[in-house]
Parts: structure tokens; C-alpha cells; sequence
């Protein structure tokens, strides 16, 4: 991929509230997703973000706008796939078709576009829409990434050996739970699960106590590969659809006494909130930079490493965590900001993670997640879990109406939000991943 006319920071759009300067949806970002409008009231299908629109793709594609004759045959077969109700089958098409569908899209919708009139009746308000799963997904593996939150959580389980060896060779993942995964908005319940006391021998089964969230990235496959065949490295990406926030919430109490040996259970596969729009990796293409890493560490073995991948394998997006407490939301006070972090700290990069989860030959598939691991920076106000930030329950994290957390109390809601900004260039956000924890169910 390569910087282009869809990302001149000069574009303006026909719709309004895109040209605003703090708008998460300028018309150089185009993330797609998937909505209804009202709670069941229509069927679902694929749309773009655009300012505080959606434009409706099954519309555009039925308006004419769009035709072969007018985008290419690239776009005009991509735009039939992107506005069904998943993106599965848009994903499955591969980068050509992301890109020329993202190509039309960028015209049609800036100023002066000939296509306004036709599109202007396919355009929905976010507020009125009901935003849904963007693809169905049908595996889900989530990642080790950041040093400084293995280190961090390293210290607190093995303080005379934080690090365990394989960490700096390749990146470390393990088999997540796809049923489980939700969409921004969607709250959950307080987690059941086996509990071992501190300084008892003989576990208690209870509602979690020590729950906690996870500031991630996610990054959703498109185009996938054989089984039996591996994804080389430089082609990684093109076999990347796009990113979103993740939060893979964890009760630290149940993954405490249930982790070793097989490592994450119960603790983890009880909820996965994903934030609903998934932004290009050609919408990034401004925002690379260089992945680095100490020199004294070991160098990655050929297979995870290249000359593309050191000089632009990295993205420079701001992350940021907020709570609001139930006390919070009934005083109309606005979420607090308990923390902020950058995906370019991560060890690893996302085409390393495609690249060792196929080398063995396990197949991809369109709609599969991988989850980036917690993306905690090296300072610590940019720890991207409470288990960090608390120093495992032992400190208090003071909000800035008084209360205190250690770990998530019932009724708080945790929201993550992640953008890109930088001079010559046009900022573009990932809207928000929200989710509320409820009250524990009667086991």
C-alpha cells in the first residue's frame, strides 16, 4: 500500500459534519461496519461511516451510483458484497477490491462529487442506527504484543523471572473464544468462576472480584490462506482488512488459579467488546513508522523479519481508556481518562502475528480476529489494565470524583477510544468500545 488521492488532507466532503476537525470520520478514514436501523426493525447491512452518517452501501449499490460503468468493475462487485449483513463476503474479495471500493467511495462522497444526489438518500444518522457485529467471526486468537504489560504482569506472578524465554523469539498467543465476542454497547454480566483465596490451599466457587479490563487492538482478517499453507511476511497486511478497539475483559481471580498450565479459560471467553467500524490499513498508510526494538535483544528469526517490516511495519495510534462509575453517570459527571497508550510500543507488529499464526500452516479465514494483547506503554500511566495501574488490587486508583478502583466495580462502564493525528495529515478516528459491567447472574 502506498500513500494516494484518498488521503489528501485537503478533501472535503458534501456531507457536512465529516469536515470537522475533532470528527472520528473524515473522508479520508471510510471505516465500514454493519447496522440496522432501530432494534430489529430492518434488515441488517454493511455501511460506511461518514461524519455522523452512514452511508447506507446496500442503498448506494441499488442507486445506481456505483456501477460498473461509473467506479469499475472492482468497486461495483465490491459494493454489492460490502453492503450484506456481515462483511465476510466483501473481506473474501482481497485488497484489490477494499481499495478500489475505498477509491469510489472517497470521490463520490467529497464536494462536487456527481454522485450526491443519488447518495444523498442513502445516508442514515449514526443516532438513529442500531450498530451491529461487523463480521461474523468465526475464530479468534488473541496476542502477547506488549514487553511492558508481559513485563508488568511478569513481576507481579514471577518476580525473579518476569519474562519467560520464548517471549522476545515470536509472538505469543492462545485460542480465544468467538460465541462470546460483542459489539460496542452490549453490557455483561459479572463472571462465576473457580476462586482460590489468597494464602488458602482449597478454591471457593464465587462471582468474580477482581475483574478487570484489556486495552487491545483487534485486527480483523480478509482474504485468508490454504490449510497447509503459511503467509509469508511481506505479504502479510494484504491479508489484513482492517483494525478496531478491542477489550478483552478478564476476571483476574478466576484466571489466577485456573492459568497454569494451559494459560487463559473461563477468566477470559465470558466477553470480548469490539468497537463496531473497522478502519482500512490504506486509511492508516499515513500513520506508519518504524518498528523498533532494543539492540540487545535477539533478532527475530528470518521468517518475522524484513527490511518493509522495520521501516514501516508499526502504526502510530493513540489509545486511550475511560471509566465511569454508576455514581459518575447518576451525578452527570463525564467518563474519567484513567490511562493513555500508543500501539506503536507494541514488541511486535500485526503482520508478525498473521505471519507466526500461519507458519505452521493453520488457515485464516475472512471474519477471523486477532486480538494485539494488552498495549501497555513503558511509562506507567500508559498501563492498559487495572491489574497494572492497581499494582495487582495492592494500590487504589483514585477517579476525580473520589471514588477508588482497584478492580471494576457492577455498573461501571469501561470505554475505549483510539485515533491518528499528526501534521500533514488528516486525523481519523475508531469510534469508541464501550461496555457496562452488570450484576452477577444466579449461578
Amino acid at each position: 500500500m502506498a500513500l494516494n488521492e484518498t488521503h489528501d488532507p485537503q478533501l472535503r466532503s458534501w456531507v457536512a459534519s465529516a469536515n470537522a476537525a475533532d470528527n472520528d470520520f473524515p473522508l479520508q478514514n471510510l471505516p465500514f461496519g454493519v447496522f440496522r436501523l432501530g432494534q430489529g426493525s430492518a434488515d441488517a447491512r454493511g455501511g460506511v461511516a461518514i461524519g455522523d452518517q452512514i452511508l447506507d452501501l446496500h442503498a448506494a449499490a441499488g442507486s445506481g451510483a456505483f456501477a460498473a460503468s461509473v467506479v469499475g468493475d472492482d468497486a461495483a462487485r465490491a459494493v454489492q458484497a460490502a453492503g450484506g449483513a456481515t462483511l465476510n463476503a466483501f473481506m473474501a474479495q482481497g485488497a484489490t477490491a477494499w481499495s478500489a471500493l475505498r477509491l469510489a467511495l472517497s470521490r463520490a462522497l467529497r464536494e462536487g462529487g456527481s454522485q450526491r444526489g443519488q447518495l444523498e438518500r442513502c445516508l442514515v444518522p449514526q443516532a438513529a442506527a442500531q450498530l451491529l457485529m461487523p463480521a461474523s467471526v468465526g475464530d479468534y486468537t488473541d496476542f502477547y504484543c506488549s514487553i511492558y504489560h508481559a513485563l508488568a504482569v511478569g513481576r507481579q506472578l514471577r518476580p525473579d523471572n518476569p519474562l519467560l524465554p520464548n517471549y522476545k523469539w515470536m509472538p505469543i498467543g492462545y485460542h480465544g473464544r468467538s460465541s462470546s465476542i460483542i459489539v460496542s454497547g452490549q453490557p455483561f454480566h459479572r463472571p462465576h468462576g473457580q476462586i482460590l483465596p489468597r494464602g488458602e490451599t482449597t478454591p471457593r466457587f464465587s462471582a468474580s472480584r477482581r475483574m478487570d479490563y484489556e486495552l487491545e487492538l483487534g485486527v480483523f482478517i480478509g482474504s485468508g490462506n490454504r490449510l497447509g499453507e503459511s503467509i509469508a511476511l511481506d505479504r502479510a497486511e494484504a491479508h489484513v482488512f482492517g483494525l478496531c478497539l478491542l477489550n478483552d475483559w478478564s476476571a483476574r481471580d478466576i484466571q489466577g488459579w485456573e492459568g497454569q498450565p494451559l494459560g487463559p479459560f473461563l477468566a477470559k471467553n465470558f466477553a470480548t467488546t469490539i468497537s463496531a467500524w473497522l478502519v482500512t490499513l490504506e486509511a492508516l498508510e499515513p500513520y506508519r513508522c518504524p518498528w523498533q526494538r532494543p539492540q540487545e535483544d535477539p533478532a527475530p528469526m528470518p521468517y518475522l523479519t524484513s527490511e518493509a517490516t522495520r521501516g514501516r511495519g508499526a502504526f502510530d495510534i493513540e489509545l486511550e481508556v475511560l471509566l465511569q462509575t454508576q455514581s459518575m453517570r447518576t451525578q452527570g459527571q463525564t467518563p474519567a481518562s484513567i490511562a493513555r497508550s500508543n500501539y506503536r510500543h507494541a514488541y511486535w507488529t500485526l503482520a508478525q502475528m498473521v505471519a507466526q499464526h500461519s507458519v505452521n500452516g493453520c488457515n485464516l479465514q475472512p471474519g477471523d480476529l486477532l486480538g494485539s494483547g494488552t498495549l501497555s506503554g513503558p511509562d506507567p500511566a500508559q498501563a492498559g489494565s487495572l491489574l497494572e495501574l492497581s499494582a495487582g488490587g495492592r494500590q487504589a486508583l483514585t477517579l476525580p470524583n473520589g471514588e477508588q478502583r482497584r478492580f471494576l466495580e457492577d455498573e461501571d462502564e469501561v470505554t475505549l477510544r483510539a485515533w491518528c493525528e499528526k501534521p500533514g495529515a488528516r486525523r481519523i478516528g475508531f469510534g469508541a468500545a464501550s461496555g457496562r459491567l452488570l450484576p452477577p447472574n444466579a449461578a
